[in-house]
């Protein structure tokens, strides 16, 4: 369905039972991000939540996209599945032969469907801009500041539009804006991102690129700029389909080359100029759970800012997970599963982002496998598809398994796995926000073959015990005294992995201690090795951890032996070294940041303020798990 705006979808929200409303004094700074922090954790994504006391003129939404239900009513579906299935229905009606006049007729009512779903540009002014500030002042704006070592407050779910100068093709993408004054921000784009491009051109052309940053308007159409679109796709065409109502823009103020959605709440227009010095922005606590590492941007100089008359102010926090973002990310596995089995990888069945993986890190994909390689095939496939190049872990099953059932996954996956043979490893582009490659957007990626193996896939040089060894964490702690915790639980569910926590002190250590364990574990396929920090039994965290501090390619250490128990036989268990690298003990020569925890006073500030919320029971805040994990201050946004 389509929302008339913003408040048609805080309505709903509220009729549904799915909004809390807070009108206690919150402030922007730290307090609103520790509340949504406490309330995003609870079971099933708690309630949206709208801050009504702000400080401000306006109140903000924070929130609204945080459980699966509030996902499926912002794109108007009951379930995410449901919008797969229409475009892959669109797919396959499109794609068959038209033999017949009647096959062609059948066309003609999706032809109709399709000029619906196209962007229309209105004259005159559109809702958006019934207020037009008079002297554009961005301070004005409740812009929340998330986290304690933010550089500052940052605009969190900015819709950006800007247009390729040589073909005035549109895209509207989602990148963060630390404000830095009244009419300066940073604009965020990363060099693989479209906006990135359009402005390369704009500075061969050495023209100022006008942008336009819309707030709220239709809850589709933040959805839309953070789908993984091709480039050549408007992404108000893919929200016209979700909502099955065409999105009506008006032209900008100041900014005419530019068009935005006349229901936005509020419209930011300006420019970045190719001859300004960018601007040195971040640090962000950002949705990998770390801290993402200062650097240069362009300067966003703001020209106009208008809103409706009775406004909302739109934003998020992401950090350590769950948090909204997850199912943002959920509708897009759901969303686009469909796309990627129709056009590129047909084997395709089913695919999972565990939330653990904070998207690009971990994906776990399901194939209809019916020949030798076939495995590889699809990997390669998907590493080359859109965004999916920036996917870490890859993991691949058959039909064999649900792969939605982590337990049942883990032991059919590695019931099939030889470590020697079935990990496939690569380098390529990475997401910017990964700390743990060694050179910024370029690492090691790995794929983990965990389909049944056909005749021509088998090695008969290892082993493949049935049985998996006896494995117990007092003993492994008492052998090695620098391991903290071990986590043996998975072996017990017959699975063939172990996760260690570790203190490491020398270079090398790691994979001395993996060439020990694995002399004295055979049987054990797979250990994980995380920071002494993390406790290894607490598996969402050291899953979360592990993926976050691992560079695939350098980090893994493959111990092969003969067998004790099959003569004749090797052997073979891998390594992951999951650890924080440091200059002195891995020769990494990037800083290292620190995870994202909430300071004390803001806690103790909203602790304060609880009861006067009148949102529930009281809830501790989430960073307080967190805090025996820190490395100190001083290793926030450096440690290397």
């Amino acid at each position: 369905m389509a929302y008339k705006n913003q408040q048609q979808f805080i309505d709903a929200l509220e009729k549904a039972g799915e909004l809390l409303r807070i009108r206690t004094y919150v402030d922007p700074k730290l307090e609103m991000a520790e509340i949504t922090d406490r309330i995003s954790k609870q079971p099933g994504g708690g309630k949206a939540l709208l801050f009504e006391n702000t400080g401000f003129d306006f109140p903000v939404l924070m929130n609204a996209y945080g459980s699966e239900r509030r996902m499926c009513m912002a794109l108007g579906v009951n379930q995410l599945d449901d919008v797969a299935r229409d475009i892959e229905q669109l797919f396959k009606l499109l794609s068959s032969p038209k033999e017949s006049i009647l096959d062609k007729l059948k066309l003609l009512p999706k032809l109709g469907q399709f000029a619906s779903w196209m962007p229309k540009i209105k004259s005159g002014k559109g809702e958006c801009q019934e207020v037009i500030m008079q002297q554009p002042d961005i301070t004005k704006l409740p812009i929340i500041t998330c986290w304690p070592k933010d550089g500052g407050p940052f605009v969190t779910l900015p819709i950006i539009h800007t247009k390729d100068p040589v073909t005035n093709s549109r895209n509207v993408g989602m990148y963060r804006m630390q404000v830095f004054g009244k009419t300066l921000t940073g604009m965020h784009w990363h060099k693989h991102k479209v906006s990135a491009k359009h402005f390369a051109e704009y500075k061969k052309l050495n023209k100022r690129m006008p942008v336009a940053v819309a707030l709220g308007g239709d809850p589709v159409y933040a959805y839309s700029a953070t789908a993984p679109l091709p480039e050549n796709v408007d992404e108000y065409m893919l929200a016209g389909f979700l909502r099955k109502k065409k999105v009506e823009l008006v032209k900008c103020i100041t900014q005419q080359g530019v068009e935005v959605p006349a229901d936005a709440d509020f419209i930011i227009e300006g420019y970045v100029d190719p001859a300004d010095e960018p601007v040195w922005e971040g640090p962000f606590g950002d949705h990998t759970g770390y801290y993402s590492l200062p650097d240069w941007y362009p300067r966003f100089h703001i020209t106009c800012i208008t809103h409706k008359r009775k406004p909302v102010y739109p934003a998020t926090i992401v950090g350590i997970p769950p948090q909204e973002d997850a199912w943002l990310g959920k509708a897009t596995e759901r969303i686009f599963l469909a796309p990627i089995k129709m056009t590129m990888v047909p084997e395709i069945v089913d695919m999972d982002m565990p939330v653990e993986g904070v998207f690009h890190n971990l994906v776990i994909t399901k194939i209809k496998k019916e020949y030798a390689g076939q495995g590889q095939k699809v990997m390669n496939a998907m590493w080359g598809a859109g965004q999916m190049m920036f996917n870490k872990i890859l993991v691949l099953t058959d039909e064999g398994v649900k792969i939605q059932d982590y337990l049942v996954l883990a032991q059919y996956v590695f019931k099939n796995l030889n470590p020697a043979t079935d990990i496939y490893f690569s380098t390529g582009p990475m997401d910017v926000l990964d700390h743990s490659c060694s050179k910024l957007g370029f690492g090691g990626k790995m794929c983990i073959d965990g389909t049944a193996k056909a005749a021509e896939e088998l090695d008969d040089n290892y082993s493949n015990p049935l049985e998996l060894p006896s494995v117990s964490e007092s003993s492994i702690k008492e052998l090695f005294p620098e391991i903290h915790s071990v986590n043996i639980r998975l072996v017990k569910n017959n699975i063939s992995c172990i996760v260690v926590s570790v203190e490491k002190n020398r270079k090398g250590h790691i994979k001395d201690l993996h060439d020990r364990l694995s002399e004295s574990l055979e049987g054990i396929k797979m250990i994980l090795y995380v920071e002494h920090t993390v406790d290894a039994n607490d598996l969402p965290t050291a899953l979360w951890r592990f993926c976050n501090n691992l560079d695939p390619k350098r980090d893994h250490m493959i111990n092969k032996r003969p067998s004790n128990h099959s003569p004749g036989k090797y052997a073979s268990t891998i390594g992951f070294d999951g650890t924080r690298k440091t200059k002195e003990l891995d020769d990494f020569q990037r800083d290292w940041p620190n995870i994202i925890i909430a300071n004390d006073a803001t806690i103790r500030s909203v602790d304060a303020k609880w009861s006067l919320l009148e949102i529930g029971a009281f809830i501790p805040s989430p960073s307080l798990k967190f805090k025996s994990q820190m490395y100190g201050e001083e290793a926030v946004v450096a440690g290397g």
